[in-house]
């Protein structure tokens, strides 16, 4: 609970060389929806307003022609690209480092962000090493955690290795979590530094509960809202949540379950989940709505690296139960805004949702001390840590560069 409050003055950042010219590469953005993608919108929102100049680079999506300005500031440069196999409606950037070189080569960027380590993300490392750029790093997934879930074990190793690889050769990679550095270090993982994620509680707030909304669910004031919110995948510990769902029935058949996302698993836990309401993907204003309009937030998950969802139902005044990890650990204080589950303890997450639901019609306290906890997370507080990150890297440049003359 004390990273938030571990605060940097802006005055400092200021007096670095502001604005910087970054190039953000990542294989995900929006139109796409999922955590990656929502969450750098937000990063680059918020440089953005601190004056950055970002040139964005990403995979073209279906029926986008041409890149081009944005908002100010931004300048989209988009990629070819190739759908990811299960998940058509995203695209994975293809081998570009010609393009790369050739791009920064014309215009030469202060720092090269890659958010995600796919082909293009790899092409974008090459081009930077290429022409002696600084280059930072995203550990945004767990990718070898996966493989787990999807009896393919014999590769956890193989893709460690690459992922050990990419980011090593990176002047620095940002990770969310203490304890993620830690377990990257056992790894092997070199020059980590702790960036979390944030959250606008503007957009995620409880004034946004509608009675609407909640009767199109069918349910009344008084009835308990159980809400999940993700990708439909075996990695995100589904079963854990069918399991809690079917106990739930039994000591308390009026709760309602909603399930936002999509995914390759979500034909199947629409067959073990009935009655529950499946609203496929949401962002925006309509996912705010839902997640302000239930109570409880039920999140299973194991192989998070941060869990951004966990924040955005926080802000909006849910009680949420998760395990004991990634910002659920950072974020909750337990019993007094939200539930902690000893990780990997299901019996455990199972008693503690029950227990949720069941008082949750008595516990508005928690419920503002949850949207106050998840205040303290802003994006402008994060941008102005990766401000100071990229600041000390170029100063550090500036200074080799002296010694080496």
């Amino acid at each position: 609970m004390t990273e938030p409050h571990q605060h940097i003055s802006v005055d400092t950042l200021q007096d670095g060389p502001l604005p910087l010219r970054i190039a953000l590469v990542t294989e995900t953005y929006p139109p796409e929806i999922n955590g990656v993608a929502m969450t750098l919108q937000r990063l680059v929102g918020s440089l953005l307003q601190r004056g950055h100049r970002v040139q964005l680079i990403r995979p073209r999506q279906p029926l986008e022609v041409m890149a081009g300005e944005g908002a100010d500031g931004l300048k989209q440069v988009l990629m070819r690209g190739w759908p990811v196999p299960k998940y058509p409606h995203l695209r994975m950037g293809l081998p570009s480092q010609g393009e790369l070189v050739r791009l920064w080569t014309l215009q030469r960027p202060d720092v090269v962000h890659i958010a995600t380590e796919g082909p293009l993300g790899w092409s974008a490392l090459k081009a930077a090493k290429k022409l002696k750029l600084p280059v930072s790093a995203d550990f945004r997934t767990q990718f070898h955690a996966y493989t787990e879930h999807y009896k393919l074990s014999w590769l956890r190793k193989p893709i460690l290795a690459y992922l050990r690889q990419f980011h090593n050769r990176c002047d620095f990679t940002m990770v969310p979590t203490v304890g993620m550095r830690k377990e990257l270090v056992t790894w092997g993982f070199e020059r980590l530094e702790v960036v979390g994620r944030g959250v606008d509680i503007q957009h995620f707030s409880t004034s946004k509960r509608c009675r609407m909304t909640r009767a199109d669910w069918g349910v009344a004031d008084s009835d308990c809202v159980v809400l999940s919110v993700g990708r439909l995948a075996s990695e995100k510990n589904l079963r854990l949540l069918i399991r809690a769902r079917e106990a739930l029935a039994k000591t308390h058949p009026h709760a309602k379950w909603v399930v936002v996302g999509d995914g390759p698993e979500k034909a199947h836990v629409m067959a073990q989940m009935p009655g529950a309401i499946f609203t496929g993907p949401l962002s925006g204003e309509p996912l705010a709505r839902v997640y302000a309009s239930a109570d409880v937030f039920a999140f299973p998950s194991l192989t998070e690296t941060f869990g951004n969802v966990t924040l955005e139902a926080m802000a909006s005044g849910l009680a949420v139960v998760a395990f004991d990890y990634a910002a659920a650990a950072l974020a909750i204080d337990h019993e007094a805004s939200g539930y902690l589950v000893p990780v990997g303890d299901e019996n455990a997450f199972v008693h503690t949702l029950g227990r949720a639901v069941a008082l949750a019609h008595s516990q508005s306290s928690l419920r503002t001390a949850a949207h106050n906890q998840a205040a303290e997370w802003s994006w402008s507080w994060i941008a102005q840590r990766v401000e100071r990150h990229w600041f000390e890297l170029l100063e550090h440049k500036a200074d080799t560069r002296e010694l080496v003359q």
